[in-house]
C-alpha cells in the first residue's frame, strides 16, 4: 500500500465511512473489523444502525445489552489496538452507552482492561454489586494497585526520606558519617587558607541521627464525590504507602456529606478503596473539623484536603478552620485534584478564598506527588513548588 493509500484508509477510519466523508477508500479484512470496533462506540454517538459507505463495508453502531456481544467488542479491540488505546474506549463505551450494568456481571469484569478509571466506576457500583462480581471487581482492583504502587511507592519512599533526612540537620553531627560535607563546605569558603589549600571548618553542617520516633503528622482529607474517583483511587494508594512509614503517622479521612476515618484500613488499599462510597453531597467543613482533631502537634503537621471544593456544608466556617489551622503552623495543602487528567470543574470563589489565606488551590500529577511530599515536610513555598513544578 502506498502512502496516499495509507493516508486515505486512516481518514476512512477516523471518518467512519458514508457519503460525508469525502475518501471513498473501502475497507475490508482487520481494518473492517477494527472499524466496526470504533462504529460500536463512536457513530452516531455510540447508537443508532450505522451508515452505509456506498456499497462499501457498514459500520454498525452500539453494543445493545447483550452481555456475550459487549464481551465479544471487549475481545475485539484488545485485538486491535494498544492498552492504553483500549482503555480510552472502554471508558467512551461506558459513559456513551450506559454499560454500567453490565459491569455488574462477572464475565464483563474478566474481559476489561483495568485502569484508573474503571476502578472508579466499579466502586461507585460497590453496594449494588452481585457477590459474585464482588470478587472480580476485587481482583481487578487489587491489579490496578499493584500497578500503582509497582510505579510510585518507591520514589515516594525516597522523596519523603530524603526530605525528612534533609529537615533534620544539625550543626552538631556526631559522627563523621554524619556531615554533610558538601554544605559544611560551602558554608566555611570564608575560611579557606591559600597556602594550605584548604578549607577550615569553623561550623560543621550535618545530619542528626535518624530518628525512630514520629517526626510528621499527615492527614489525607479526601473528597468522594462522583468527579473525585480518580483522585480516590491515587489517594488511597498514596496513603498506604505513607502509612508504611514509622517516620510519619498517617491519616486518612473519605467525605460527602459524613466523614468517615479509613485510617484503620490503610494497611491494605484495597480494601481502603471497597470502605469508600462515591457520589453523593459535600460538606467540606465538616469533614475539616474531623481532620483537624485529628492532629496533635501543628507544627509538626501536614494536611491535605483533595477537593474540587463545591461546598455544601458552611462556607465561612470551613475557612474559619483553614485560616486556623494556617496560623497553628499547620501546613496545609489543598489539591483540585490527585489524577493525570488535570484540574476538574471546581469553584473558583472558594480556590480564591483559600489563596488569600496563603493556601493555593492546584491539581497535581501523581508522578509529582512524591516531591509535593517532600517540599510540605521542608516547608518550602508550596505556591512556589506548583509554579514551578505543575503547568496550568
Amino acid at each position: 500500500m502506498g502512502a496516499a493509500d495509507e493516508r486515505l484508509r486512516r481518514w476512512r477510519l477516523v471518518l467512519g465511512g458514508g457519503a460525508a466523508d469525502g475518501v471513498g477508500f473501502g475497507l475490508e479484512g482487520t481494518d473492517a473489523q477494527m472499524d466496526a470496533a470504533l462504529a460500536a462506540v463512536y457513530d452516531q454517538g455510540g447508537g443508532g444502525q450505522g451508515r452505509g459507505d456506498g456499497g462499501r463495508s457498514s459500520r454498525e453502531g452500539g453494543l445493545g445489552a447483550s452481555a456475550p456481544r459487549v464481551a465479544r467488542w471487549l475481545g475485539d479491540i484488545r485485538t486491535y489496538f494498544p492498552s492504553t488505546v483500549v482503555q480510552v474506549m472502554q471508558k467512551d463505551a461506558i459513559e456513551r452507552l450506559n454499560l454500567t450494568r453490565l459491569l455488574l456481571e462477572p464475565e464483563m469484569l474478566e474481559a476489561v482492561e483495568p485502569d484508573v478509571h474503571l476502578v472508579g466506576t466499579l466502586l461507585a457500583l460497590n453496594k449494588v454489586m452481585p457477590d459474585q462480581a464482588r470478587e472480580s471487581a476485587r481482583t481487578l482492583v487489587r491489579k490496578v494497585v499493584a500497578e500503582l504502587e509497582r510505579r510510585l511507592a518507591q520514589k515516594t519512599r525516597t522523596a519523603v526520606s530524603g526530605a525528612l533526612d534533609r529537615s533534620a540537620r544539625t550543626h552538631r553531627p556526631k559522627r563523621v558519617a554524619d556531615i554533610d560535607w558538601d554544605r559544611t563546605i560551602r558554608a566555611n569558603l570564608k575560611n579557606y587558607l591559600p597556602e594550605r589549600n584548604t578549607v577550615v571548618p569553623s561550623r560543621l553542617v550535618g545530619y542528626a541521627r535518624r530518628q525512630r520516633s514520629v517526626q510528621r503528622e499527615v492527614v489525607l482529607c479526601i473528597d468522594q464525590s462522583g468527579s473525585m474517583a480518580a483522585s480516590v483511587v491515587y489517594s488511597s494508594v498514596f496513603g498506604a504507602v505513607l502509612a508504611s512509614m514509622r517516620s510519619l503517622k498517617t491519616s486518612l479521612v473519605v467525605f460527602d456529606t459524613a466523614v468517615v476515618d479509613l485510617t484503620d484500613r490503610l494497611h491494605d488499599p484495597v480494601e481502603l478503596l471497597f470502605g469508600t462510597q462515591l457520589g453523593g453531597g459535600t460538606d467540606i467543613n465538616r469533614a475539616i473539623a474531623y481532620g483537624q482533631g485529628l492532629i496533635t502537634r501543628p507544627a509538626n503537621s501536614i494536611f491535605i484536603l483533595i477537593s474540587d471544593l463545591y461546598e455544601g456544608g458552611v462556607r465561612q466556617e470551613m475557612l474559619r478552620r483553614v485560616a486556623a489551622m494556617t496560623q497553628a503552623g499547620v501546613q496545609v495543602i489543598v489539591l483540585l485534584a490527585l489524577s493525570d487528567e488535570g484540574a476538574p470543574f471546581y469553584d473558583h470563589e472558594n480556590a480564591a478564598a483559600l489563596a488569600a489565606l496563603g493556601v493555593p488551590a492546584f491539581a497535581c500529577t501523581p508522578d509529582a506527588f512524591p516531591d509535593l511530599m517532600a517540599a510540605a515536610i521542608e516547608r518550602r513555598d508550596i505556591a512556589q513548588w506548583a509554579e514551578r513544578h505543575l503547568s496550568h
